[in-house]
């Protein structure tokens, strides 16, 4: 399941949990599509609130989606205690034109003030 919610007009954050397939992926990135006709820059917050598994096609999506709006992102904030995700942050951070952080979930406000803080150029 995916929760979505609003900082700002230009920032977008989800709460990802159960199962990440393909199905919640396309839902995830015509959620952040929607949000870019309006804004072709915008803040994104992905928070891992206790996903149950992973797909690996989803996983490659999501690189792909990511790598075809690479110049669509301000900042991205990955919020999870799996080692793994924040080594795909690090990933994130040389494809994307924007700046990538990664925090721990027990730094999740920490994210969220990083997130909502500052303009979009």
């Amino acid at each position: 399941m995916i929760s979505s919610f609003s900082f700002s007009e230009n920032t977008v954050g989800f709460l990802i949990e159960g199962k990440f397939n393909s199905k919640q992926g396309d839902k995830l990135q015509q959620l952040i599509t929607d949000k870019l006709q309006t804004f072709p820059k915008i803040n994104l917050y992905l928070e891992d609130a206790n996903i149950e598994s992973f797909s690996l096609q989803a996983v490659f999506e999501n690189v792909l989606f990511k790598y075809n709006h690479a110049k669509n992102f301000h900042k991205v904030a990955l919020v999870t205690n799996r080692n793994w995700i924040h080594l795909c942050g690090k990933i994130d951070a040389l494809i994307l034109h924007g700046e990538v952080r990664s925090f721990p979930s027990e730094e999740r406000l920490k994210a969220m003030s990083w997130i909502a803080e500052g303009a979009i150029d």
